[in-house]
């Protein structure tokens, strides 16, 4: 699993924050990605679990993509597939 720090935006838009020399409309908003791999079998189980802890009912809850993942290899030995990660 990997968490980055990131800026974005989706339906939410921007935001306008009022600065002493006017309004100021911030394009991007920080936001939390999340890269996760897990087997087939645990997917629906996670997609669940980040679907009921992200929650909050207003618009920038998020998003999940699901890829299929066609292969991984360490770097480090060049060793390939399941005992790679």
């Amino acid at each position: 699993m990997s968490a980055t720090e990131i800026k974005g935006r989706g339906r939410q838009k921007g935001v306008m924050l009022q600065w002493r020399a006017g309004e100021y409309k911030v394009e991007f908003l920080p936001k939390v990605k999340l890269e996760v791999v897990v087997e087939d079998e645990d997917a629906d189980r996670l997609i669940d679990l980040v679907c009921d802890t992200a929650y909050t009912g207003e618009a920038g809850d998020g998003k999940i993509f699901v890829y299929p993942v066609v292969d991984v290899i360490r770097v480090r030995t060049k060793e390939r597939g399941p005992v790679a990660v």
